[in-house]
Protein backbone atom coordinates (compact mmCIF):
# COMPACT_ATOMS: atom_id res chain seq x y z
CA UNK A 1 0.00 0.00 0.00
CA UNK A 2 1.18 3.33 -1.30
CA UNK A 3 2.25 5.67 2.23
CA UNK A 4 -0.32 8.76 2.09
CA UNK A 5 2.66 10.83 3.62
CA UNK A 6 4.28 13.23 0.80
CA UNK A 7 7.76 14.49 2.35
CA UNK A 8 9.45 17.47 1.17
CA UNK A 9 12.05 14.78 -0.55
CA UNK A 10 9.57 13.92 -2.48
CA UNK A 11 7.89 17.34 -3.34
CA UNK A 12 11.18 18.87 -4.13
CA UNK A 13 11.02 15.79 -6.67
CA UNK A 14 7.57 16.90 -7.96
CA UNK A 15 5.94 13.36 -6.82
CA UNK A 16 1.80 14.52 -7.62
CA UNK A 17 -0.55 14.69 -4.97
CA UNK A 18 -2.52 12.28 -4.02
CA UNK A 19 -6.18 12.61 -5.76
CA UNK A 20 -9.13 12.12 -3.40
CA UNK A 21 -10.14 8.90 -4.43
CA UNK A 22 -6.81 7.31 -3.77
CA UNK A 23 -6.65 8.80 -0.35
CA UNK A 24 -9.95 7.63 0.48
CA UNK A 25 -9.25 4.15 -0.90
CA UNK A 26 -6.22 3.66 1.33
CA UNK A 27 -7.08 5.45 4.33
CA UNK A 28 -8.51 2.63 6.09
CA UNK A 29 -5.34 0.63 6.50
CA UNK A 30 -2.54 2.88 6.21
CA UNK A 31 -1.02 4.27 9.65
CA UNK A 32 -0.61 8.10 10.31
CA UNK A 33 2.83 9.53 10.47
CA UNK A 34 2.34 11.10 13.56
CA UNK A 35 -0.63 9.30 16.08
CA UNK A 36 -2.38 11.97 18.19
CA UNK A 37 -1.54 11.56 21.84
CA UNK A 38 -4.62 14.35 22.40
CA UNK A 39 -7.35 13.35 20.08
CA UNK A 40 -10.72 14.57 21.27
CA UNK A 41 -13.04 11.79 23.16
CA UNK A 42 -16.92 11.53 22.58
CA UNK A 43 -16.72 14.73 24.88
CA UNK A 44 -15.54 16.86 22.69
CA UNK A 45 -12.30 17.50 25.21
CA UNK A 46 -8.56 16.52 24.38
CA UNK A 47 -7.42 12.90 25.69
CA UNK A 48 -5.16 11.75 28.53
CA UNK A 49 -1.77 14.38 28.05
CA UNK A 50 -4.08 17.18 26.40
CA UNK A 51 -1.94 17.19 23.22
CA UNK A 52 -3.87 19.26 20.97
CA UNK A 53 -3.07 17.84 16.94
CA UNK A 54 -3.72 20.27 14.10
CA UNK A 55 -4.14 20.64 10.49
CA UNK A 56 -3.05 23.46 8.42
CA UNK A 57 -4.99 24.64 5.62
CA UNK A 58 -3.12 27.57 3.56
CA UNK A 59 0.22 27.75 4.89
CA UNK A 60 1.92 30.53 2.65
CA UNK A 61 2.47 34.00 4.33
CA UNK A 62 0.07 33.78 7.58
CA UNK A 63 -0.01 29.90 7.85
CA UNK A 64 3.56 29.90 7.75
CA UNK A 65 3.54 32.47 11.07
CA UNK A 66 1.22 30.20 12.15
CA UNK A 67 3.56 27.28 11.99
CA UNK A 68 6.35 29.05 13.85
CA UNK A 69 4.09 29.68 16.58
CA UNK A 70 2.32 26.55 16.73
CA UNK A 71 4.49 24.03 14.89
CA UNK A 72 4.85 21.43 17.48
CA UNK A 73 1.02 20.93 17.12
CA UNK A 74 0.77 20.48 13.74
CA UNK A 75 -0.08 16.66 12.15
CA UNK A 76 -0.80 17.82 8.65
CA UNK A 77 -0.33 20.12 5.76
CA UNK A 78 -2.48 21.40 3.01
CA UNK A 79 -1.91 24.11 0.31
CA UNK A 80 -2.95 23.86 -3.51
CA UNK A 81 0.87 25.48 -3.98
CA UNK A 82 3.38 22.74 -3.74
CA UNK A 83 6.24 25.07 -3.25
CA UNK A 84 4.22 27.07 -0.56
CA UNK A 85 3.68 23.55 0.67
CA UNK A 86 7.58 22.52 0.80
CA UNK A 87 8.54 25.54 2.40
CA UNK A 88 6.21 25.06 4.97
CA UNK A 89 7.25 21.28 5.46
CA UNK A 90 10.64 22.64 6.37
CA UNK A 91 9.92 24.90 8.90
CA UNK A 92 8.69 21.57 11.08
CA UNK A 93 12.05 19.80 11.19
CA UNK A 94 9.72 16.33 10.44
CA UNK A 95 7.83 14.44 8.30
CA UNK A 96 4.30 15.31 8.11
CA UNK A 97 1.06 14.18 5.66
CA UNK A 98 0.82 17.15 3.29
CA UNK A 99 -2.05 17.48 1.03
CA UNK A 100 -3.73 19.33 -1.73
CA UNK A 101 -7.13 18.53 -1.11
CA UNK A 102 -8.04 20.14 2.05
CA UNK A 103 -11.01 17.82 2.51
CA UNK A 104 -8.51 14.74 2.66
CA UNK A 105 -6.62 16.54 5.59
CA UNK A 106 -10.49 16.85 7.38
CA UNK A 107 -10.44 12.91 6.79
CA UNK A 108 -7.32 12.45 9.05
CA UNK A 109 -9.15 10.69 12.39
CA UNK A 110 -5.83 11.87 14.27
CA UNK A 111 -6.49 15.66 13.56
CA UNK A 112 -8.47 17.61 16.19
CA UNK A 113 -8.14 21.23 14.96
CA UNK A 114 -8.05 23.10 12.00
CA UNK A 115 -6.03 26.13 11.61
CA UNK A 116 -7.57 27.69 8.29
CA UNK A 117 -5.55 30.56 6.50
CA UNK A 118 -6.69 30.08 3.44
CA UNK A 119 -7.29 33.20 0.63
CA UNK A 120 -10.66 34.77 1.88
CA UNK A 121 -12.92 33.85 -0.38
CA UNK A 122 -12.34 30.13 0.74
CA UNK A 123 -12.74 31.14 4.80
CA UNK A 124 -16.27 29.96 4.79
CA UNK A 125 -16.62 26.61 2.73
CA UNK A 126 -13.40 25.27 4.92
CA UNK A 127 -14.91 26.05 8.31
CA UNK A 128 -18.04 24.64 7.52
CA UNK A 129 -16.52 21.58 6.10
CA UNK A 130 -14.04 21.54 8.99
CA UNK A 131 -16.87 21.77 11.54
CA UNK A 132 -18.83 18.87 9.99
CA UNK A 133 -15.69 17.33 10.45
CA UNK A 134 -15.66 17.40 14.00
CA UNK A 135 -12.99 19.30 14.17
CA UNK A 136 -12.58 22.94 16.30
CA UNK A 137 -11.22 25.48 14.05
CA UNK A 138 -9.10 28.65 13.93
CA UNK A 139 -9.72 30.61 10.61
CA UNK A 140 -8.26 33.60 9.32
CA UNK A 141 -9.42 36.99 9.37
CA UNK A 142 -11.91 38.39 7.60
CA UNK A 143 -14.26 35.36 8.72
CA UNK A 144 -16.25 35.47 5.47
CA UNK A 145 -16.61 37.28 1.93
CA UNK A 146 -20.52 37.40 2.02
CA UNK A 147 -23.13 38.06 4.97
CA UNK A 148 -24.91 35.07 4.07
CA UNK A 149 -21.72 33.00 4.16
CA UNK A 150 -21.15 34.53 7.86
CA UNK A 151 -24.49 33.41 9.11
CA UNK A 152 -24.34 30.11 7.58
CA UNK A 153 -21.02 29.82 9.46
CA UNK A 154 -22.91 30.52 12.90
CA UNK A 155 -25.29 28.28 12.26
CA UNK A 156 -22.61 25.36 11.67
CA UNK A 157 -21.04 25.90 14.98
CA UNK A 158 -23.87 26.08 17.04
CA UNK A 159 -25.04 23.15 15.16
CA UNK A 160 -21.75 21.11 15.75
CA UNK A 161 -20.82 22.63 18.76
CA UNK A 162 -17.01 23.34 17.70
CA UNK A 163 -15.05 25.74 19.39
CA UNK A 164 -14.29 28.40 16.50
CA UNK A 165 -11.49 31.02 17.07
CA UNK A 166 -11.29 34.01 14.51
CA UNK A 167 -7.71 35.28 14.13
CA UNK A 168 -8.15 39.02 14.91
CA UNK A 169 -5.48 38.97 17.43
CA UNK A 170 -6.37 43.12 18.77
CA UNK A 171 -8.47 42.50 21.30
CA UNK A 172 -6.00 40.05 22.86
CA UNK A 173 -3.31 42.67 23.46
CA UNK A 174 -2.60 44.03 26.71
CA UNK A 175 -3.61 47.39 25.66
CA UNK A 176 -7.06 46.89 24.24
CA UNK A 177 -8.25 45.67 27.45
CA UNK A 178 -6.57 48.93 28.83
CA UNK A 179 -8.44 51.33 25.97
CA UNK A 180 -11.61 49.36 26.93
CA UNK A 181 -11.09 50.01 31.00
CA UNK A 182 -10.34 53.68 30.55
CA UNK A 183 -13.32 54.38 28.31
CA UNK A 184 -15.74 52.42 30.23
CA UNK A 185 -14.88 54.61 33.46
CA UNK A 186 -16.33 58.13 31.18
CA UNK A 187 -12.64 59.80 31.43
CA UNK A 188 -13.79 60.93 27.97
CA UNK A 189 -17.45 60.90 28.41
CA UNK A 190 -20.21 58.65 26.36
CA UNK A 191 -18.02 57.47 22.85
CA UNK A 192 -20.23 59.24 20.03
CA UNK A 193 -18.04 58.65 17.06
CA UNK A 194 -15.02 57.05 15.75
CA UNK A 195 -12.49 58.42 12.95
CA UNK A 196 -10.86 55.86 11.13
CA UNK A 197 -7.23 56.34 9.04
CA UNK A 198 -5.94 54.00 7.04
CA UNK A 199 -3.23 54.12 3.93
CA UNK A 200 -4.63 53.53 0.62
CA UNK A 201 -5.85 50.79 -1.70
CA UNK A 202 -2.56 50.20 -4.14
CA UNK A 203 -3.34 50.49 -8.03
CA UNK A 204 -1.70 47.57 -9.54
CA UNK A 205 -1.47 44.68 -11.20
CA UNK A 206 -0.91 43.77 -15.10
CA UNK A 207 -4.02 42.47 -17.03
CA UNK A 208 -1.99 41.27 -19.37
CA UNK A 209 0.12 38.51 -17.86
CA UNK A 210 -2.70 36.28 -18.51
CA UNK A 211 -0.97 33.30 -18.42
CA UNK A 212 -0.86 29.12 -17.91
CA UNK A 213 -0.80 28.39 -14.03
CA UNK A 214 2.56 27.10 -13.08
CA UNK A 215 2.51 23.15 -12.40
CA UNK A 216 3.18 24.03 -9.07
CA UNK A 217 -0.20 25.84 -8.24
CA UNK A 218 -3.94 24.00 -8.40
CA UNK A 219 -5.67 27.31 -9.76
CA UNK A 220 -9.01 26.28 -10.11
CA UNK A 221 -8.52 24.96 -6.36
CA UNK A 222 -7.24 27.66 -5.64
CA UNK A 223 -10.37 29.65 -7.17
CA UNK A 224 -12.49 27.39 -5.57
CA UNK A 225 -15.85 29.11 -4.84
CA UNK A 226 -15.19 32.23 -6.80
CA UNK A 227 -16.01 33.15 -9.98
CA UNK A 228 -13.54 31.70 -13.02
CA UNK A 229 -10.91 33.53 -14.35
CA UNK A 230 -7.88 32.99 -16.25
CA UNK A 231 -4.73 32.42 -14.20
CA UNK A 232 -2.57 35.93 -13.77
CA UNK A 233 0.19 36.16 -11.26
CA UNK A 234 -1.01 39.37 -10.06
CA UNK A 235 -4.13 37.88 -8.68
CA UNK A 236 -1.93 35.66 -6.17
CA UNK A 237 -0.71 35.21 -3.37
CA UNK A 238 -1.23 38.09 -1.52
CA UNK A 239 -2.52 40.51 -4.14
CA UNK A 240 -6.01 38.83 -3.96
CA UNK A 241 -6.62 41.53 -1.66
CA UNK A 242 -6.38 43.84 -3.67
CA UNK A 243 -9.49 42.24 -6.02
CA UNK A 244 -12.90 43.58 -4.74
CA UNK A 245 -14.53 40.19 -5.34
CA UNK A 246 -11.63 38.27 -3.66
CA UNK A 247 -10.04 40.55 -0.82
CA UNK A 248 -11.86 43.55 -0.99
CA UNK A 249 -9.55 45.76 0.04
CA UNK A 250 -8.05 47.59 2.92
CA UNK A 251 -11.09 47.87 4.59
CA UNK A 252 -11.63 43.86 4.24
CA UNK A 253 -7.67 43.33 5.43
CA UNK A 254 -6.92 45.82 8.34
CA UNK A 255 -10.29 47.20 8.12
CA UNK A 256 -11.16 43.69 10.08
CA UNK A 257 -8.53 44.40 12.96
CA UNK A 258 -9.77 47.80 13.78
CA UNK A 259 -13.26 47.05 13.64
CA UNK A 260 -12.60 43.90 16.00
CA UNK A 261 -11.01 46.57 18.44
CA UNK A 262 -14.39 48.74 17.95
CA UNK A 263 -16.92 46.02 18.32
CA UNK A 264 -14.84 44.31 21.20
CA UNK A 265 -14.63 47.57 22.82
CA UNK A 266 -17.92 49.78 22.02
CA UNK A 267 -19.85 46.41 22.63
CA UNK A 268 -21.56 45.62 19.04
CA UNK A 269 -20.21 42.63 18.68
CA UNK A 270 -24.22 41.09 18.92
CA UNK A 271 -25.73 44.10 16.38
CA UNK A 272 -24.22 46.62 13.30
CA UNK A 273 -25.18 49.65 11.68
CA UNK A 274 -28.27 50.89 10.70
CA UNK A 275 -27.16 53.01 7.38
CA UNK A 276 -24.00 52.61 5.34
CA UNK A 277 -22.75 55.42 3.06
CA UNK A 278 -19.89 54.75 0.93
CA UNK A 279 -17.23 56.76 -1.76
CA UNK A 280 -14.25 55.86 -3.68
CA UNK A 281 -12.35 56.68 -6.93
CA UNK A 282 -12.14 54.09 -9.74
CA UNK A 283 -8.70 52.89 -10.37
CA UNK A 284 -7.13 54.62 -13.20
CA UNK A 285 -5.39 51.91 -14.32
CA UNK A 286 -4.14 48.07 -13.57
CA UNK A 287 -5.31 44.74 -12.60
CA UNK A 288 -6.64 45.50 -9.30
CA UNK A 289 -9.78 46.81 -9.10
CA UNK A 290 -10.56 47.98 -4.97
CA UNK A 291 -11.51 51.71 -4.94
CA UNK A 292 -8.59 54.59 -3.48
CA UNK A 293 -9.65 57.37 -1.40
CA UNK A 294 -12.44 55.52 0.09
CA UNK A 295 -14.61 56.77 2.48
CA UNK A 296 -17.20 55.01 4.60
CA UNK A 297 -20.05 56.12 7.18
CA UNK A 298 -21.65 53.82 9.29
CA UNK A 299 -24.24 55.11 11.78
CA UNK A 300 -25.78 53.25 14.33
CA UNK A 301 -29.11 53.56 16.86
CA UNK A 302 -28.47 51.63 19.80
CA UNK A 303 -25.95 52.72 20.32
CA UNK A 304 -25.74 56.33 19.43
CA UNK A 305 -23.09 56.33 16.71
CA UNK A 306 -21.24 57.24 13.89
CA UNK A 307 -17.93 55.10 12.63
CA UNK A 308 -16.14 56.61 9.48
CA UNK A 309 -13.03 55.12 7.99
CA UNK A 310 -11.13 57.21 5.16
CA UNK A 311 -8.25 56.09 2.82
CA UNK A 312 -6.21 57.84 3.67
CA UNK A 313 -7.99 60.11 5.80
CA UNK A 314 -6.24 62.41 8.34
CA UNK A 315 -3.87 60.48 10.18
CA UNK A 316 -4.06 61.23 13.72
CA UNK A 317 -0.89 59.66 15.01
CA UNK A 318 2.41 58.63 13.41
CA UNK A 319 0.95 55.36 12.42
CA UNK A 320 -0.29 54.16 9.06
CA UNK A 321 -3.27 53.01 10.21
CA UNK A 322 -5.18 53.79 13.46
CA UNK A 323 -8.34 55.05 15.12
CA UNK A 324 -9.54 58.40 17.16
CA UNK A 325 -12.59 57.67 19.82
CA UNK A 326 -14.69 61.23 20.12
CA UNK A 327 -16.76 61.08 23.56
CA UNK A 328 -18.47 64.17 25.18
CA UNK A 329 -15.59 64.92 27.22
CA UNK A 330 -12.21 64.40 24.85
CA UNK A 331 -10.78 62.16 22.55
CA UNK A 332 -8.00 59.09 22.60
CA UNK A 333 -6.54 58.08 19.81
CA UNK A 334 -5.22 54.77 19.02
CA UNK A 335 -2.27 53.84 16.62
CA UNK A 336 -2.36 50.65 15.30
CA UNK A 337 -5.41 47.80 15.88
CA UNK A 338 -3.91 44.28 14.81
CA UNK A 339 -1.12 42.62 17.23
CA UNK A 340 -0.26 46.60 17.74
CA UNK A 341 -1.80 48.85 19.69
CA UNK A 342 -0.48 51.82 20.80
CA UNK A 343 -2.11 54.15 23.19
CA UNK A 344 -1.84 58.00 23.83
CA UNK A 345 -0.58 58.89 27.17
CA UNK A 346 -3.97 59.62 29.24
CA UNK A 347 -4.50 55.84 28.48
CA UNK A 348 -1.20 54.35 29.58
CA UNK A 349 -1.33 56.59 32.90
CA UNK A 350 -5.12 55.35 34.02
CA UNK A 351 -3.51 51.96 32.95
CA UNK A 352 -0.63 52.74 35.27
CA UNK A 353 -2.51 54.07 38.13
CA UNK A 354 -4.70 51.34 37.99
CA UNK A 355 -1.36 48.81 37.44
CA UNK A 356 -2.72 47.18 33.88
CA UNK A 357 -0.47 46.09 31.68
CA UNK A 358 -0.59 47.85 28.37
CA UNK A 359 1.99 46.85 26.50
CA UNK A 360 3.10 42.78 25.51
CA UNK A 361 6.07 41.74 27.54
CA UNK A 362 9.20 40.97 25.42
CA UNK A 363 9.17 38.51 23.06
CA UNK A 364 5.33 38.08 23.30
CA UNK A 365 2.98 38.12 20.45
CA UNK A 366 -1.05 38.76 20.54
CA UNK A 367 -1.38 36.60 17.79
CA UNK A 368 0.29 33.99 20.05
CA UNK A 369 -2.13 35.18 22.79
CA UNK A 370 -5.31 34.53 20.62
CA UNK A 371 -3.60 31.09 19.22
CA UNK A 372 -3.72 29.98 23.13
CA UNK A 373 -6.66 31.66 23.97
CA UNK A 374 -8.06 28.91 21.42
CA UNK A 375 -6.52 26.29 22.43
CA UNK A 376 -7.39 26.78 26.32
CA UNK A 377 -11.05 27.23 24.73
CA UNK A 378 -10.46 23.98 23.04
CA UNK A 379 -10.09 22.22 26.03
CA UNK A 380 -12.98 24.31 28.50
CA UNK A 381 -15.15 23.77 25.58
CA UNK A 382 -15.72 27.76 26.77
CA UNK A 383 -16.50 30.68 23.78
CA UNK A 384 -12.94 32.15 22.84
CA UNK A 385 -12.61 35.64 22.94
CA UNK A 386 -13.03 36.52 19.20
CA UNK A 387 -16.17 34.07 18.48
CA UNK A 388 -17.59 33.55 15.14
CA UNK A 389 -20.67 35.55 15.87
CA UNK A 390 -17.74 38.39 16.72
CA UNK A 391 -16.34 37.24 13.83
CA UNK A 392 -18.85 37.72 11.51
CA UNK A 393 -20.48 40.96 12.57
CA UNK A 394 -16.48 42.47 12.41
CA UNK A 395 -16.53 41.03 9.08
CA UNK A 396 -20.00 42.15 8.09
CA UNK A 397 -18.92 46.16 8.76
CA UNK A 398 -16.01 45.36 5.98
CA UNK A 399 -18.72 43.54 3.73
CA UNK A 400 -21.10 46.08 3.92
CA UNK A 401 -18.93 49.04 3.09
CA UNK A 402 -17.98 47.45 -0.20
CA UNK A 403 -21.68 46.87 -1.18
CA UNK A 404 -22.42 50.79 -0.41
CA UNK A 405 -19.53 51.48 -2.66
CA UNK A 406 -20.80 48.83 -5.60
CA UNK A 407 -24.68 50.13 -5.11
CA UNK A 408 -23.25 54.32 -5.21
CA UNK A 409 -25.94 55.16 -2.97
CA UNK A 410 -26.56 55.08 0.94
CA UNK A 411 -27.83 51.86 2.19
CA UNK A 412 -30.62 51.56 5.19
CA UNK A 413 -29.50 47.87 7.28
CA UNK A 414 -31.32 45.92 9.42
CA UNK A 415 -28.62 44.24 11.68
CA UNK A 416 -31.24 41.74 13.30
CA UNK A 417 -32.90 40.37 9.96
CA UNK A 418 -29.53 41.06 8.06
CA UNK A 419 -31.25 42.51 5.17
CA UNK A 420 -31.54 46.04 3.60
CA UNK A 421 -34.83 47.49 3.92
CA UNK A 422 -36.80 47.49 0.55
CA UNK A 423 -33.85 47.21 -1.23
CA UNK A 424 -34.13 43.85 -3.48
CA UNK A 425 -31.16 44.98 -5.41
CA UNK A 426 -28.61 45.09 -2.78
CA UNK A 427 -30.16 41.92 -1.19
CA UNK A 428 -28.66 39.91 -4.39
CA UNK A 429 -25.15 41.01 -3.28
CA UNK A 430 -25.00 39.62 0.40
CA UNK A 431 -24.92 35.51 -0.63
CA UNK A 432 -22.61 34.03 -3.40
CA UNK A 433 -23.79 31.42 -5.34
CA UNK A 434 -20.62 29.50 -5.20
CA UNK A 435 -18.78 27.68 -8.45
CA UNK A 436 -19.20 23.75 -9.54
CA UNK A 437 -19.31 22.23 -6.33
CA UNK A 438 -17.84 24.49 -3.56
CA UNK A 439 -21.24 26.00 -2.61
CA UNK A 440 -22.97 26.65 0.76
Amino acid sequence: MTDPVITPEKLSNKTPMMSRRSFLAGSAVVAPMILSSGVLGANGRPGANERIVTGHIGVGGKGSSHLKSIGEHAGALCDVDTNQLEKAAGLLGRNVPLYADYRELLDRKDIDAIVIASPDHWHSLMMIHACEAGKDVYVEKPACKYIEEGRAMVRTVKRTKRVVQVGSQGRCHPGAAALKAFLKSGAIGKVNRVECWHNDNPIGGDPLKAAKPPSTLDWDMWLGPAAMRAYNPDYCHRNFRWMIDLGGGQIRDRGAHVFNLISWILELDRTGPSTVEASGQVPSSGLWNCPTNFEVTYRFEKPDLTIRWAQPGERAGDFEFGAVYHGTKGKTIVRGGDGRVFLDDQVIEYATANEMPYELDKGVRAHDINLENWFSCIKSRKTPIMDIESGHRVASMCILANLAYRMERPLEWNARRERFADDDAANLLLGNPGRGQWRI
